[in-house]
């Protein structure tokens, strides 16, 4: 019987290829290769720790394989330049040899290591080994750092200077009494220190010894006749100088008698036109010295003529005539008493600057534009005292008769000017903090609440304008003398200088303002003349809102005030909010709209009184300490 093959049901084993046997050795290899390479890298990364590279050399110094402290002392042994080099400055018979270090170069060792260490450690990595190849193959050599201390060397070239710089002497005629003398001048020389420093840079990077020039600037005297000095200097002694304002009385005049002239007499420098020449003439400072306190008392500032509008006529009608405004010309006048005096004259004109005022007394009302009545209001002061009607009228008299320019924005502060006892104001209650004070100019706010509401009807922008901190019932009148709550939030308030209203003439024509103050029937009125531009205005108010009590009534004691005297400074008035809005029109269209939002704090009653006033203890009640 034959036996059969038996057949495995496992796969048979297949000997791998040629090719297969040699991609796997050639894997084997490059694993090899790297490792190694590896090996090399980690090696070599091991050798250079904390070392400079290869190749890499600082001012021809090779610092390959180097620890940087090492380095450091490496460097600074041979780079002596700062210390060995000379700089040879000279002028004239002095010379000066210098050190470089002692010129401000300081050479930066440990700076200089740093530069060399990085080369190979900075960059993206093959930036780093490019370095590393190109140091091994070429070298790298790096320049060395110098920190340049730029002080150091000037004041190194200002003790040289002190050798060198001589002050200019000009030649002065000196007066002892009403003698003459000369005095002989000296020529100035002054070293350019900066110049010098920039004149030793080459040097200093090309790290060479070499001589620097030093740039002395001569600044020679002028040279005098002495003989034709001494006698112009004689003949302008000989009598005193009176010095007059042209054309005005009641100004100087001045007088300089000879030994005072004596004492200004000096040498000047005159311009002409065959170039420069020098002569005899009074000292320009001394004299501007003495032209400076006259100036004062000769300024007078331009000032617009003013104008009240004539109804009837519809022309312009001058109140106060324009002044023309005069200054004197120090300068001018220095030149031209010298001038004066080298001809021999004695009795001097001043010099001034003249400058028109911009509205003269000549002008029209259709130069100006204006042909009518554009907005009036009138406010209502029932019930001030003596002394607040006066600072009315005082202030509203400032404001009487003058123009503002078309486009221009028109600040009361600055053309109130000084409010003082000594420009007609008195004391009068006025808001200050918190509390109401005695103060000079109390009642001026009347005024400029006219004013707010002559702009506000008239329909003009408010461009700055601020309320008061409380209620005032003045601002609240009407004509009956009763309180007009809708006129709460149209009131302005101005302190000067820091508290102003200002409001812009928008229209194409001038306008006039005219104050009318009348004390008996406790009214003031604002008037604007200009263009009739078919103006109107809407306005509407919330009227008072979030209205609050006052608080309680506050009691303090005041030394000035005698035992048993009780004295009310302040005046409880309920605090509230308003919003005014307003749109102004121009030939029925809106030209404009705008809202005044106003917060008026509460306001209690404040009472004072002597010490030791009986019931009058802070603690106590209202009814117990009144007045």
């Amino acid at each position: 019987m034959e036996t059969q093959p038996v057949m495995s049901s496992f796969p048979q084993e297949k000997s791998p290829s040629f090719i297969e046997q040699g991609l796997a050795a050639i894997g084997t290899g490059l694993g090899v290769f790297a490792a190694l390479l590896l090996l090399a890298i980690l090696a070599f990364q091991l050798v250079f720790w904390g070392r400079i590279y290869p190749g890499v050399s600082v001012n021809g110094i090779d610092l390959s394989g180097v620890r940087r402290d090492a380095a450091v002392e490496l460097l600074a042994q041979e780079v002596t330049y700062p210390l060995s080099g000379e700089l040879e400055f000279s002028y004239e018979d002095q010379a000066w040899a210098l050190p470089p270090i002692q010129m401000g170069m300081i050479f930066d060792a440990k700076g200089s290591v740093e530069a060399a260490y990085k080369v190979g450690r900075t960059g993206w990595p093959w930036d780093r080994w490019d370095q590393r190849f190109q140091a091994m193959r070429e070298g790298i050599s790096l320049s060395p750092l110098f920190v340049f201390d730029g002080r150091l060397a000037h004041q190194t070239l200002d003790q040289v200077a002190t050798e060198i710089n001589q002050e200019t002497i000009e030649a002065e005629l000196s007066v002892d009494g009403l003698d003459v003398y000369v005095a002989p001048g000296q020529v100035g020389k002054t070293l350019d220190v900066w110049t010098t420093i920039g004149g030793m840079g080459q040097l200093l990077m090309g790290m060479e010894s070499g001589e620097v020039p030093l740039n002395v600037q001569s600044n020679p005297p002028l040279i005098l006749d002495a003989s034709q000095q001494a006698e112009n200097a004689q003949r302008i002694l000989s009598q005193s100088v009176t010095l007059n304002v042209p054309g005005v009385s009641g100004i100087g005049p001045w007088t300089l008698e000879s030994q005072q002239l004596a004492g200004m007499l000096k040498v000047e420098r005159v311009e002409n036109e065959n170039g420069a020449t020098y002569q005899i003439a009074l000292d320009s400072t001394t004299v501007g010295q003495i032209l400076s306190q006259i100036a004062p008392s000769t300024k007078l500032q331009p000032k617009d003529a003013r104008y009240i509008f004539n109804d009837d006529t519809r022309e312009l009608e001058v109140i106060e005539p324009a002044i023309i405004g005069q200054t004197l010309d120090i300068q001018a006048s220095i030149n031209h008493i010298n001038e004066q005096l080298s001809q021999g004259e004695h009795n001097i004109d001043l010099v001034f600057d003249y400058s028109l005022p911009e509205i003269t007394d000549d002008v029209t009302a259709a130069e100006l534009g204006i042909d009518s009545l554009v907005s009036s209001q009138t406010t209502y002061f029932y019930g001030s005292s003596a002394a607040r009607i006066q600072n009315i009228q005082t202030a509203a008299a400032q404001f009487h008769g003058i123009f503002v320019p078309p486009g221009a924005v028109f600040s009361m502060v600055e053309n109130i000017g000084d409010i003082s006892l000594d420009s007609g104001y008195a004391e009068s209650l006025i808001i200050y903090g918190d509390r109401t004070i005695a103060g000079v100019g109390g009642g001026v706010c009347q005024v400029s609440t006219t004013l707010f509401r002559t702009v506000f009807f008239g329909g003009f922008p408010v461009e700055e304008r601020y309320s008061h901190a409380y209620r005032v019932y003045y601002y609240e009148l009407n004509a009956a003398g009763g309180v007009n709550q809708n006129m709460a939030g149209l009131d302005a308030t101005v302190y000067a200088p820091i508290v102003d209203f200002k409001f812009r003439n928008d229209s194409d024509a001038w306008l006039l303002m005219e104050t009318y103050v009348d004390p008996a029937a406790r009214t003031i009125t604002w008037k604007f003349y200009g263009k009739d531009e078919g103006r109107s205005v809407e306005w509407d108010t919330t009227g008072l809102e979030n209205v609050r009590d006052p608080k309680e009534p506050l009691y303090e004691e005041n030394d000035e005030l005698s035992r048993g005297e009780v004295e009310q400074v302040d005046w409880a008035v309920e605090g509230a909010d308003v919003i005014v809005n307003r749109t102004v029109y121009k030939n029925g269209q809106v030209h404009f709209a705008d809202e005044f939002s106003t917060h008026y704090e509460p306001w209690r009653d404040i009472y004072q009184y002597g010490p030791k006033t009986s019931g009058c203890p802070p603690e106590k009640k209202k009814d117990i300490c009144e007045p």
